[in-house]
């Protein structure tokens, strides 16, 4: 039972880090979500911004100026808690796989290796309280300013939602929460 539990653990923890890694990688975290008919798909992300022709399918991206460019607080926010929740999901993981039951290091010294399990059980847990705050503040960015202009009744042309990036971030973090 023991052996399942953990293999089953480090699984959703593989699963998750994965969905944290493509999260914190990929370039859809807010979509536009106008209701008239679009030619174009336009995704923002933390690293780069593109537009997709709907017709034709081609795919333009522009990548932001530079990582220490001044940046909007929600992308230098989220960013940092993103790569931090990867770095930490990683290590996590790594101490976790040598931490097995089914895993030949210090199989001769069990205690070792719980507090092992343990110990990757705390970092992922860490990790995870970070990718989540990283992605739901983005996403209450993203809502707090579109509420903002339809309150004052402003039209830009564009309005963004949430994209399919910001709920695998959110997905990823709640995955590595579950393990731990």
């Amino acid at each position: 039972m023991s052996a399942a539990l953990q293999m089953t653990a480090f699984g959703l923890a593989l699963l998750s880090t994965v969905f944290l890694l493509l999260a914190t990688c990929t370039d859809c975290w807010m979509v536009n979500a106008d209701d008239s008919l679009e030619v174009s798909h336009k995704c923002r992300g933390l690293w780069r911004e593109c537009v997709t022709n709907m017709q034709d399918g081609v795919r333009t991206c522009d990548q932001y100026d530079s990582i220490l460019a001044d940046h909007p607080v929600k992308i230098v926010v989220t960013r940092t808690l993103l790569i931090t929740a990867d770095l930490l999901a990683g290590l996590a993981l790594a101490t976790l796989l040598l931490g097995l039951d089914c895993i030949k290091f210090l199989k001769e010294d069990p205690h070792v290796k719980l507090k092992m399990c343990y110990g990757a059980g705390v970092i992922l847990s860490i990790g995870s309280i970070l990718g989540l705050v990283g992605s739901v503040w983005y996403a209450v960015d993203v809502y707090v300013e579109r509420a903002t202009l339809v309150s004052h009744n402003i039209f830009l042309g564009v309005h963004y939602d949430f994209g399919w990036s910001c709920w695998l971030g959110m997905a990823g973090s709640t995955g590595c929460f579950a393990a731990s």
